[in-house]
């Protein structure tokens, strides 16, 4: 890099000739550095990097020529014009310079005003030179930067896409809600074990074993294909987390992973649009000649939920009370009924139309249970809160 006040080198064997330089030079504002012979002159290059040499060729023990060559072939200066000082009568001295390197030449004896626009000239290619390095430099910066936010953003886009991926994923086997929080890193691990109050949902279709027992395979699973997707659709679409399917049989929990408002309101509207979806269904498999009907039990109380399962396959599941007692509801529940524990049903008194299915003997339950089984919605119902 150029220096300000620009530092020449001076290498020539007579004084006379290095001190009328000197004065010269110094007069336009440079600082002069000077060598008696060519060692101390290749000494002084390397050592202090001149902006410019001014070389003579003949010196004792190494010329100028064997010097600039020596600069030259040295990739680790920095580039440092040289002007050749030869004298007039030897042209071979000019070319022996030239190509070792030598960017300029001046014969002897030296015009004075012609060393100074040599000089001049000199330290502007020098300038240029060095400018161009620098902006060079620079680029080459830019450029490792640029590569790496590159290498960043497609890291990023790598692990957005992974992440959206694994949701994807997820989302096959559990709700979409307990796949976000799962890829989210939520600061609560939902899959670790923990006590909360739910609205449980179980339901099944009455008559499929006969038909299944009847049914060719292609049939069997084109009617579970449409009873699975119309009964997904609506839990997605009410926020539920579906903890499993076994052929016609679901079980749907609300208020976990994620706290949610109205949890049984939400279970109770799901399953009557359930109702409804099974109903228009019915009419197509009746049509084919298949009895199907769909059956509704819905309990609210705590459960222990968290992960289930061993290492190589981990299920998210509710266990405890209520979720036998929704499905003891829904076993008793006959095609198209939306059977409701006593519980689940003074949360939502207000909101539907229900009847006593009186006090039922459920398997597993030491004394028989109320249940109530649900009509319609009131027609003065408001709209469930979205959550």
């Amino acid at each position: 890099m150029a220096t300000t006040p620009a530092r020449i080198l001076i290498a020539d064997d007579n004084p006379d000739n290095r001190a009328i330089f000197e004065a010269r030079l110094a007069a336009h504002g440079h600082a002069i550095l000077t060598a008696g012979d060519g060692v101390e002159a290749l000494r002084l290059a390397t050592g202090e990097r001149p902006d410019l040499i001014l070389l003579d060729v003949t010196m004792p023990g190494l010329d100028g020529i064997e010097v600039c060559r020596r600069l030259k072939a040295d990739p680790s200066l920095p580039f440092m014009p040289v002007i050749m000082i030869t004298a007039r009568a030897d042209s071979r001295d000019v070319v022996a310079g030239l190509e070792a390197g030598a960017d300029e030449y001046l014969t002897k004896p030296v015009d004075q005003a012609a060393l100074v626009a040599r000089v001049k000239s000199m330290l502007r290619i020098k300038a240029l030179h060095d400018r161009v390095q620098e902006q060079a430099a620079q680029l080459e910066t830019q450029a490792s930067q640029l590569a790496a936010w590159n290498r960043e953003l497609e890291r990023r886009v790598a692990g957005q896409v992974e992440q959206l991926e694994r949701l994807s994923r997820l989302k096959r086997f559990v709700s979409p809600q307990l796949a976000e929080r799962i890829v989210g890193g939520s600061a609560e691990d939902p899959l670790l074990s923990h006590r909360r109050e739910v609205t449980v949902v179980f339901l099944d279709l009455r008559g499929f074993t006969a038909f299944a027992e009847m049914a060719e395979p292609e049939e069997l699973m084109g009617v579970l294909r449409a009873y699975h997707a119309a009964m997904g659709r609506l839990i997605q679409r009410h926020e539920g987390t579906l903890e499993r399917f076994t052929g016609d049989g679901l079980m749907v929990f609300f208020n976990d992973p994620a706290p949610q408002p109205n949890p049984t309101e939400r279970a109770v509207r799901m399953t009557l649009e359930m109702r409804d979806a099974a109903d228009t269904l019915g009419r197509d498999w009746r049509r084919r000649g298949i009895e199907l009907g769909l059956g509704i039990g819905i309990a609210q109380g705590y459960a222990t939920i968290g992960a289930i399962g061993f290492e190589d396959r981990v299920d998210y599941g509710a266990i405890g009370t209520v979720t036998n007692l929704a499905a003891r509801l829904c076993a008793e529940a006959k095609a198209g009924e939306i059977l409701l524990s006593q519980r689940a049903y003074c949360e939502v008194e207000g909101l539907i139309e229900a009847e006593s299915a009186g006090e039922l003997d459920l398997k597993g339950f030491a004394k028989p249970v109320p249940a109530m089984r649900i009509r319609r919605l009131r027609s003065e119902a408001p709209s469930a809160t979205s959550g």
